[in-house]
């Protein structure tokens, strides 16, 4: 039989076999929920992808570094302070969240994994954090997956968070996630944080390399303002409480593969509209490229210029800028070629406009919260998509006062 796939609710609790929680335990100046954790009732195969910014916060470290054994046991992760940028003592109090974890439930330190994100260059308020520990452990429940979701916000205004059941030919299974991000997005191998479970039983390597071709599909393909974060880190947990196997050549056929790519595609697009001071959410196409790649170096090209994204908050149709920017990319193509959309209306044909009605009625579609824009180099057949926002005078608000 085909693999069936629906949606549920539950995010990481979903799955069999684990439990989440949070709470506030002061970290935020405005006393909300900053500490979450992510418990598995039995060891879990784990794989993870991270920053590739060269500097690096002291949570992505550890986690980095005990992902080797390839198994975990929970997360513990807090939010408000991204831990980074403070040395030595940044990396004791890593090892002492994670250690105080550990005993909640006669484990090792290196079964759990840490994550931290907020606020660069502080140290972490180890007073508040140590004895909140126990506490948030003992919250632990499979409904707590809402609490863990607004746990680790920033500057987030919904939590993010994500449920499926797939069903197969020897049964089912299934796979949840929670994200968060709204600013400083632009992965470079993973996104802000994001952490899923599922009860499959799946070996490490290939739990690695679904998780990899999920992210590449993914979070990989969204920008909200170019920055790629200290924290970036994507973790998966596999505990096989369902006892369905995924062996080597049944990603695809168990509809494992699919599944995930679809639970961090809705995710990383929700993390686009939840982008800092966003008002626009925008799939950005670029199609009939020579290679792939290439066609992705120009949709990010685009994506992350600021003349672009003012000009769509300001609902201007200004082709002029997207196809400057796209020159700026470092990919050979023939602008005399290229045809330009908003939405179904050609903008732009053979590199120059088609006419001022063209640009009205474009104007007007601009005036719509998501919006496509899709590039037709003509060269070959090649294609991608990339998920972007708009950049607004509350984005700039935001960054202002963040540390305020």
């Amino acid at each position: 039989m085909t693999a069936t796939i629906r949606s549920i609710t539950g995010g990481v609790t979903a799955p069999a076999g684990f439990q989440a929680a949070g709470l506030a335990c002061g970290i935020k100046k405005d006393n909300t929920p900053d500490l979450a954790l992510l418990f598995s009732d039995r060891d879990a195969a784990a794989a993870g992808v991270f920053t590739r910014n060269r500097v690096v916060a002291a949570p992505v470290v550890w986690t980095r570094k005990i992902l080797r054994k390839e198994k975990l046991r929970a997360v513990i992760v807090n939010s408000g302070n991204a831990n980074a940028c403070t040395g030595r003592r940044g990396k004791d109090d890593t090892t002492a969240m994670a250690a105080e974890t550990a005993r909640c439930f006669n484990l090792c330190a290196q079964d759990i994994a840490v994550a931290s994100t907020g606020v660069i260059g502080q140290p972490l308020p180890m007073e508040k954090i140590l004895p909140a520990i126990p506490l948030v452990a003992a919250k632990l429940s499979g409904r707590g997956n809402a609490q863990a979701a607004r746990a680790i916000l920033t500057t987030d205004t919904f939590p993010k968070s994500k449920a499926v059941e797939i069903r197969e030919k020897t049964g089912r299974f299934r796979i949840g996630g929670i994200a968060k991000g709204s600013g400083m997005i632009h992965p470079d191998m993973a996104t802000m944080l994001a952490f899923f479970t599922t009860d499959a039983a799946i070996a490490p390597a290939l739990l690695k390399k679904a998780l990899r071709t999920a992210v590449d599909r993914s979070f990989h393909r969204i920008t909200v303002d170019g920055d790629t974060s200290t924290n970036d880190t994507v973790l998966i947990l596999a505990n096989g409480a369902s006892g369905i196997r995924i062996e080597e050549g049944e990603l695809i056929s168990s509809g494992f593969q699919k599944a995930l790519n679809g639970i961090c595609l809705e995710l990383a697009q929700e993390i686009v509209k939840d982008g800092e001071g966003a008002t626009k959410f925008i799939t950005l196409r670029v199609i009939h490229g020579r290679k792939t790649q290439e066609c992705l170096k120009i949709a990010k090209a685009i994506a992350t210029s600021s003349l672009v994204k003012t000009a769509l908050f300001g609902e201007d149709a200004n082709w002029g800028r997207i196809l400057s920017s796209a020159g700026t990319a470092g990919v050979p193509f023939r602008p005399e070629s290229v045809d330009i959309y908003f939405g179904d209306i050609q903008i732009v044909k053979g590199g120059c406009p088609s006419g001022a009605a063209e640009e009205k009625e474009a104007a007007r579609l601009l005036k719509k919260r998501k919006i496509q824009i899709t590039v037709d180099l003509n060269l070959g057949t090649a294609e991608t998509e990339v998920y972007t926002s708009d950049l607004s005078y509350d984005y700039v608000r935001i960054n202002a006062e963040y540390r305020s």
